[in-house]
């Protein structure tokens, strides 16, 4: 199921199928961890229609609630008519939300403001650029396929964010170097499965993955992570250690090619191991700065020591290999407390 999930994500990808439309109740789940950041800001959500948009919903319907300035939305007109390119006007558009004129703490129509923008509302436009120089905090799904480089303009116009992205993505250089340098770390709801809007035409191979509601169509992402720059509580928690290296060396064999040991799970990361460890992906949902440190990564055939962060000891082949068998990829860690 895992080998045909990742086919799925795959083929998103090549295809540039990137409309997957998150649902009100994974957003209310992660937007309550982070409520005191918003008070007098601007939100941008950039990548939402938002007729269909729940992330629009949210933060129109909690703009008083928030204490928020100024909402703003972007639609991209996409070229093909579908669910989500509806094509009801000649352009694609962005609307501005100033709160509620009328004490009905509803957002009524009349008071948001529609305009149309001369482009098609791709991120990257110089449009939909002025109004990111305009935003504080931008929340949203951003494409799949162009998560690299809809995170590098983030980091390019210092902005605050909260967005959507799938695990693997921890595993680009780009997005690494980041989390190394503590500017992007992980939100708070993460991994489960999450059910996204798609369009009909989308083609999902994996049954399990697809339904089928009211005549909407959804497909399940599992591994789903929330990434960001705002401060939570889950940041500082640290994790729970219970486990022993010394007693237990067989359970932590040496790297063929690195001076450290192979720790297979998170929740079996040794409290007594100073050296170099290596741990699944996954450890960055639960990363404390204060009490780990990241060294670097180890996942692909080519040794490069920015990314890596460790000496390789071996001869061609730079994953992290135990008895000749990769261990797929590695995050390298060094326990700050001893």
């Amino acid at each position: 199921m895992a080998k045909s999930l990742n086919n799925n994500l795959k083929k998103a990808k090549s295809e540039k199928n990137d409309e997957f439309y998150t649902e009100l109740t994974d957003i209310e789940k992660e937007l309550r961890y982070y409520k005191d950041h918003f008070k007098g800001k601007t939100v941008f959500c950039n990548c939402d229609d938002p007729r269909i948009s729940n992330f629009f919903h949210y933060f129109s319907y909690n703009f008083e609630a928030l204490g928020l300035k100024k909402l703003i939305t972007t639609c991209y007109k996409n070229q093909d008519r579908d669910l989500f390119s509806r094509h009801d006007t000649e352009s694609a558009i962005y609307l501005e939300y100033t709160g509620d004129k009328n004490g009905d703490r509803i957002p009524n129509p009349e008071e948001i403001g529609i305009h149309n923008l001369k482009g098609d509302g791709d991120f990257r436009s110089p449009e939909s650029i002025e109004l990111l120089k305009e935003a504080d905090i931008v929340v949203t799904n951003p494409p799949f396929s162009l998560f690299r480089e809809y995170v590098e303009q983030l980091i390019e116009y210092d902005k605050k964010f909260l967005i959507i992205g799938n695990q693997n993505v921890i595993t680009y250089k780009e997005i690494f170097k980041l989390i190394k340098e503590n500017k992007l770390w992980a939100g708070v709801d993460n991994g489960g499965t999450k059910w996204f809007k798609v369009p009909d035409h989308y083609d999902i191979k994996t049954e399990t993955r697809i339904k089928t509601e009211n005549g909407q169509k959804y497909f399940s992402m599992g591994s789903v992570f929330w990434f960001t720059n705002l401060d939570n509580r889950k940041r500082h928690e640290d994790i729970i250690l219970y486990k022993t290296y010394y007693g237990n060396e067989a359970e932590y064999p040496t790297y063929d090619n690195y001076d450290a040991i192979e720790v297979n799970k998170v929740a079996n990361i040794p409290i007594d191991f100073k050296g170099y460890m290596g741990v699944p992906i996954t450890f960055i949902d639960k990363y404390n700065p204060n009490q780990f440190e990241i060294l670097g990564m180890a996942s692909s055939a080519g040794y490069n020591s920015e990314v890596v962060g460790i000496p390789f000891l071996g001869e061609k082949d730079a994953r992290p290999l135990v008895n000749g068998k990769n261990t797929f990829a590695r995050v390298i860690i060094k326990n700050k407390r001893l």
